[in-house]
Formats: structure tokens, C-alpha cells, sequence
């Protein structure tokens, strides 16, 4: 990795390769997350090995997502499905304590309903084992789960605020702000910047984040891999 490149310009790789190897396969140069994990995937650069691990990656998976500042050159075996444009934001300012709601903990027994929510709102990729990456939080009416937000991405001092999201049928009661600042907050507890993505057209998502302390880091680039 070019070094003056920053850590979280290549977060998927930075994660698979630290603090969350315990999730990863692949080898050292590319990996990707466990399939009922994330399709998230990451190579160290666009050095000739490097992609040909990615290549190898892609090779045993219909699609992979990659997530950097830079694009990746056309290799065999690859083809790029499609491209779009997102932004990464950095807590500047955002709150350290958790707001005084009722917030419920999330796990294996809220797994269906997690994913559930997630492929009805579309907050990003969420997998049956998503949850597994880091802590998540939801927000329940009526014995449904009205709205959630976790951690996915974990790396060095760093922990990405990720899977915020809010049923229909309960938007407009500020649960995404509320479980964002709690998430983000439970990270800055710990001792470590929150940071999270969102596709550049989300405006509004965009303004929520900012409103509560993020600021834009860096522009980035998701790319959907698939098999030649």
C-alpha cells in the first residue's frame, strides 16, 4: 500500500487483514468476508498478484463489492458489473453519550428480522451473519423491528457505523439519528473514530450524518465484481 495512502482508503482490505481476519478468505494480497458474511471484498493494491487473488475471489462468488478511493483496472477473469459513487465520513464532532432510549441489543434470534428489514429498506449489504461484525441496536413497536444500526467494518482505531435503517411503516419518528448517535457514540466510548459510508446521490442521509457531527473524509468508489 502506497505509504501515504490512508488507512481507511482501502477500509475492506484494512479490516479483513486486522481486526476482523477471523472472517476472512483469501489469501495476502486479497480476501474477501465469509459468504453468509458480507459480500465485501478488498485487494492490498492493483499490483499484477493482487489482482489475480481478487480474480481468484471472484472466480467462487457471483458478485463481490469492493469499496476504495481508487478504481481497479480490467483483469481476466473480472468483470466489473457496475460502478457508483460514495462518500466516506469521519466523526469531527459527533456526541459521546449514548441517548437516553429504549434501545434493545441485537443478535442470532433477531438474525431473520435484521435481514429482513435490511432487504426491504436497502441501507447497504446485510447477509444472514452480518450481525456478527460488531455490535447492533434496534428499536421495537409492537413486538416488530421498526428500525436498527450496528458495526460492520472494524480496523485499527477505527469502527464504521453501518446498517441504519428504518421500516416504512415507522420513518419520520428520528430513529435513524437516535441509533446513528448511539452507535457512533459506543464507538467513541471505546476509544476509536466512527466512520461510515453512503452513496453520494443520498442526500438526505448525507445531511443526517453531518448534523450529528460527521464530516466528509473521502470520496469513494463501490464496485460490484462478478465472474467472467
Amino acid at each position: 500500500m502506497d505509504k501515504m495512502a490512508h488507512i481507511l482508503d482501502r477500509p475492506v482490505w484494512q479490516a479483513l487483514s486486522t481486526c476482523q481476519s477471523a472472517w476472512a478468505e483469501g489469501g495476502d494480497k486479497a480476501r474477501r468476508f465469509a459468504l453468509d458474511v458480507s459480500p465485501l471484498a478488498g485487494a492490498r493494491d492493483e499490483m499484477a498478484d493482487s489482482l489475480q487473488q481478487l480474480t481468484q475471489i471472484a472466480s467462487t462468488d457471483p458478485r463481490s463489492l469492493l469499496l476504495q478511493v481508487s478504481t481497479i483496472p480490467a483483469s481476466p477473469g473480472i468483470l466489473i458489473e457496475r460502478t457508483a459513487a460514495a462518500v466516506q465520513l469521519t466523526d469531527t464532532h459527533v456526541s459521546p453519550d449514548i441517548p437516553d432510549a429504549h434501545l434493545v441489543r441485537l443478535g442470532d434470534e433477531d438474525a431473520a428480522e435484521m435481514v429482513a428489514l435490511a432487504t426491504l429498506t436497502e441501507p447497504g449489504p446485510f447477509l444472514p451473519r452480518t450481525h456478527i461484525l460488531g455490535d447492533f441496536w434496534g428499536i421495537k413497536s409492537g413486538g416488530r423491528l421498526a428500525a436498527m444500526a450496528g458495526e460492520r467494518l472494524r480496523l485499527d482505531g477505527y469502527t464504521e457505523v453501518s446498517g441504519v435503517c428504518t421500516h416504512p411503516d415507522f420513518r419520520g419518528r428520528g430513529y435513524a439519528r437516535l441509533l446513528s448517535q448511539a452507535v457512533a457514540a459506543t464507538i467513541k466510548q471505546r476509544g476509536e473514530i466512527p466512520f461510515l459510508h453512503t452513496y453520494a446521490e443520498n442526500a438526505p442521509a448525507i445531511r443526517l450524518y453531518e448534523s450529528l457531527g460527521f464530516a466528509l473524509r473521502a470520496e469513494m468508489i463501490v464496485t460490484v465484481l462478478r465472474r467472467a
